[in-house]
């Protein structure tokens, strides 16, 4: 196999999940405008965005397996997305105190000579503890987590904030699921080892 890896991202995360897979990689930084269409499900969302980041990346890297990845979690039906303000993640952190929040995480390997794409949307679901504003308080001010989805790190202090996790692949919380992507890299004919 003479094609190269590239990671369609400039998550600092996504970055050091792949890391853990010790294969050469480039990352480059995809120009996708991130709206949500009309009438968009959540998981059609994420599923979009990952293919056109890796899609967008595309003639940069010919001859390349691309990664694409995008995330939102959700809760009661309704998207929730990087916080970027203290503000917004307390307000985040409160009302999901005590839920259940999915978390899902799309992701795509686009093969830029063949144009062939495998693409699948992951889900993992986060209990919250109840906990008082105090706490969620000296937590953001520690971690603060603005870039993350829902305003926590699972692989950091935010664990104090977490009931149980219930899913396949912890590292799709963080963003980068990757048990799925080495399925999908597999499929096409990449080997990790």
């Amino acid at each position: 196999m003479n094609e190269s890896l590239v990671l369609a991202s400039t998550s600092i995360y996504r970055k050091q999940l792949l890391d853990r897979l010790q294969v050469p990689f480039t990352i480059l930084a995809p120009n996708v405008d991130e709206s949500r269409q009309p009438h968009e499900s959540a998981q059609q969302l994420v599923e979009r965005l990952a293919i056109s980041k890796a899609k967008a990346c595309a003639s940069q890297a010919p001859n390349s397996l691309i990664i694409g990845s995008d995330q939102v979690a959700t809760l009661h039906g309704e998207i929730i997305t990087k916080p970027h303000t203290h503000e917004r993640a307390l307000t985040q952190l409160l009302t999901m105190q005590g839920q259940t929040v999915s978390f899902l995480t799309g992701l795509c390997v686009y093969d830029s000579a063949s144009k062939q794409i495998e693409a699948i949307v992951d889900q993992y679901d986060v209990c919250f503890k109840t906990l008082d504003k105090d706490t969620l308080e000296r937590y953001l001010k520690k971690e603060k987590p603005y870039d993350c989805v829902g305003g926590f790190k699972s692989e950091s202090l935010g664990i104090v904030l977490i009931d149980k996790l219930l899913g396949d692949d912890p590292s799709s919380l963080i963003g980068l699921p990757l048990i799925r992507l080495i399925e999908l890299l597999d499929r096409q004919g990449f080997r990790v080892i």
